[in-house]
């Protein structure tokens, strides 16, 4: 593993910071076992997406600015979240075309940020981790981290070294689960019956618990799979890597 010392931003998400804060501490863990020192600063907001998929330029525009700022002094940003870290990464340097020092900017800080599992695999050379997990799991790709940023086979690497874990491949696994940030309030109808899909695939691989990169995805599906009674655990990747995958799965009422 490459043990050179980095200074990490971490991105924290606006879905993991509201709905899931325990995906930001396993990004952290994991994190600092492969050797950074890691940040989360505290002026970050959200990257933008919500804005730029609605159309949104100029607040987009000015989102993205405040988030440059914020992180361009670490050597890594690092998002748990393929939709997040794909914004930060490839859409960016085109919201400044018409600014030639604030594209720059872009362009340098772009190629500085990273989806989580993809930089703990390809940029600090992460093989295996040391975790346990009693269960069978199958995994969604989500759509922005595969398509965008090349998500594939590096959670599956790394859940294969855990003990105790058992992964059944999902039948369309790349297929979208019907979230799609905006999409799924302005097309319900169409989301329910794309994520309907989903879960009957998901059933039928016998799995217990279902993973993913992305708490957009994750919150979709699991919301879904609840509501047709599906015995189903539905976490965050990192939590399992992480070894931190005690507590109730999404959605699940606490314990006790």
């Amino acid at each position: 593993m490459n043990d050179t010392p980095c200074r990490v931003g971490l991105f924290v998400t606006c879905l993991v910071d509201l709905f899931r804060p325990t995906v930001g501490f396993a990004a952290v863990k994991l994190l600092e076992a492969a050797g950074c020192t890691v940040e989360v600063p505290a002026t970050q907001t959200c990257c933008g997406q919500p804005a730029y998929n609605s159309g949104d330029r100029v607040d987009t525009r000015a989102i993205a600015a405040q988030v440059i700022a914020a992180f361009e002094s670490y050597d890594y940003v690092v998002a748990p979240s393929g939709s997040c870290a794909g914004m930060l990464r490839e859409h960016y340097p085109a919201l400044f075309a018409d600014d030639a020092a604030m594209r720059e900017r872009a362009r340098a800080f772009a190629a500085r940020c990273y989806e989580l599992i993809s930089f703990l695999a390809d940029v600090r050379g992460m093989g295996r981790v040391d975790a346990a997990y009693a269960g069978t799991i199958t995994y969604h790709d989500s759509c922005s981290g595969l398509r965008e940023l090349g998500v594939k086979q590096q959670p599956r690497r790394l859940l294969a070294s855990i003990a105790g874990l058992k992964i059944v491949e999902l039948p369309g696994a790349e297929i979208c689960c019907g979230f799609g940030g905006t999409f799924c309030v302005k097309y319900p109808e169409i989301s329910d019956k794309i994520v309907g899909e989903k879960t009957a695939d998901i059933a039928r691989t016998g799995a217990d618990t279902l993973l993913a990169g992305d708490m957009g995805c994750l919150l979709n599906m699991a919301g879904k799979l609840q509501r047709e009674g599906r015995p189903v655990h539905v976490r965050h990747v990192a939590e399992v890597l992480a070894g931190m995958a005690d507590g109730p799965a999404i959605g699940e009422p606490a314990k006790g």
